[in-house]
């Protein structure tokens, strides 16, 4: 495991709101991680929640959801490498393995020894890889819940957009390299519910996110982790399957790239599965739709205690 070194200096809050991106950004910590910058954010009050974002956006996804989780919990989120505020070294081998390696070094490096997590599709991945680990004994910390937020769990069921694929393909770097901003946001929209498209300001902010520090060329790196799925399926399906912690899914079904079908799946293969449909909401229920899905992770969290 690569080494994680807390307490890098955090940006002061002054200036910009915490309802801004700039705001984020300057009320956010760094870490070191095997060298590279991590950005990181806290707050909140309550019982530790890590909350893990998706591809191919960052942490910032969380800001609708932030405020009224904070009420309640001890809110822990970061941007992966590779993504957001974060570092993007252009020669890197990223993996969700690796991912995984830095968000435990993060949270035993935190003292916690017991957390909750939240996690969206990318991040969804590195959550089974976590509750893999906790489940071989080698994790340092307790799992207490888990919630899944449209992600790829069962390979077998995802449906990539096309853009997704080329970015696989051996052509890969070029559309990295190539993509252009009109392309990004066509893609992006695709996968919102049909009454909640991202305002022009909100495409503004991923834009900015996804180019900072020169993110839009490493995009067909990043991407590998849709090989790793099928690669790790055994073990992180598995990982759901013989979790003895509470796990709830809160779906998207208007969602075209793990939406309805991956519900269906999880109710074929989870034993007691706990779902939650949200009809007319896409792939990122937390920005589409924050006030329902706050309701069932509350509702969950209740249930579980």
């Amino acid at each position: 495991m690569e080494q994680v070194t807390q307490g890098a200096q955090g940006l002061t809050a002054n200036g910009a709101g915490q309802g801004t991106l700039e705001g984020w950004q300057q009320q956010g910590k760094w870490f070191s991680y095997g060298g590279h910058a991590i950005f990181s954010r806290m707050g909140g009050q309550g019982d530790p929640l890590v909350l893990l974002h998706g591809f191919p956006t960052a942490s910032w996804d969380w800001n609708r959801l932030w405020p009224m989780l904070a009420r309640h919990y001890s809110l822990l989120t970061l941007d992966m490498l590779g993504f957001g505020f974060s570092d993007k070294p252009a020669l890197y081998d990223y993996s969700i393995e690796d991912q995984a390696d830095m968000i435990e070094g993060w949270i035993a490096g935190l003292g916690l020894k017991k957390v909750s997590i939240l996690a969206h599709d990318y991040g969804c991945s590195v959550a089974q890889e976590l509750l893999a680990r906790e489940q071989e004994g080698v994790l340092p910390f307790v799992i207490i819940r888990v919630g899944f937020l449209n992600g790829a769990l069962f390979p077998e069921v995802h449906n990539p957009l096309l853009i997704q694929k080329l970015l696989r393909s051996p052509l890969g770097g070029l559309i990295s390299r190539g993509l252009t901003r009109a392309a990004f946001e066509r893609n992006l929209r695709r996968l919102f519910g049909p009454d909640n498209a991202p305002a022009q300001n909100d495409m503004d902010d991923f834009w900015y996110l996804l180019t900072y520090n020169n993110g839009r060329g490493i995009l067909h790196n990043l991407i590998h982790f849709m090989e790793e799925r099928r690669c790790h399926r055994h073990r992180w399906v598995g990982a759901l399957q013989n979790a003895t912690q509470p796990m709830r899914l809160i779906s998207g079904v208007a969602d075209p790239v793990s939406g309805a079908a991956m519900a269906r799946r999880y109710r074929e293969l989870i034993t007691d599965a706990d779902v939650i449909s949200l009809r007319n909401v896409g792939h990122y229920p937390h920005y589409e739709s924050a006030a329902e899905v706050y309701r069932a992770w509350r509702d969950f969290c209740r249930r579980t205690m």
